[in-house]
């Protein structure tokens, strides 16, 4: 299944396949009963979503949105519960794979928990050039979006971007 920028793979609330995320990046938000949208988790490739239905069904989440042209797997849930019931090997693979997604949780941890604003913002373009090196930050994700990553308000962000990119006018 292919997905370009904007397009939503699944919406918050219903329920549905498991897909293993190919090529791509995703955000979940979430909406609010006031109406707004907090984005609380970005999917890399490699990742299977959502995570909290690896082992037991349940609705999803969040809403994820494609940040880039996406490429999915759709993994049907009955068909995948059924492959754990027969194989329940299959545990130790979902464990890793949850494992891999603590870890990363865990450096966002860190991010947001570094006293620096700066820093809190130089690590995540760091991590988002991991993925994608040639692309900002700030073409996948708005002022107000970064913020609620690494805990920092929308104006705050933009004063830093606006000095980095003081910054690097005045070393070329």
């Amino acid at each position: 299944m292919q997905l370009h920028k904007g397009e939503i793979l699944f919406r918050q609330g219903e329920d549905g396949p498991l897909y293993m995320i190919k090529s791509g990046l995703f955000k979940i938000v979430r909406l609010h009963e006031d109406g707004s949208l907090f984005l609380f988790n970005i999917i890399v490739p490699g990742e299977m979503i959502p995570h909290h239905s690896l082992i037991s069904p349940m609705s999803y989440h969040g809403t994820a949105i494609a940040l880039t042209d996406c490429e999915v797997e759709v993994i049907y849930a009955d068909q995948w519960y059924r492959q754990l019931n027969d194989d329940p090997a299959q545990y130790r693979e979902i464990a890793g794979l949850l494992q891999g997604k603590l870890r990363m949780m865990q450096q966002r941890i860190d991010q947001l928990t570094r006293t620096a604003p700066i820093d809190k913002l130089e690590q995540l373009q760091h991590w988002f050039a991991t993925y994608l090196p040639q692309i900002p930050i700030t073409d996948l994700l708005t002022q107000d979006e970064i913020g609620q990553l690494i805990g920092l308000r929308r104006e705050t962000v933009n004063r830093l971007l606006r000095a980095q990119s003081k910054q690097q006018k005045d070393s070329l």
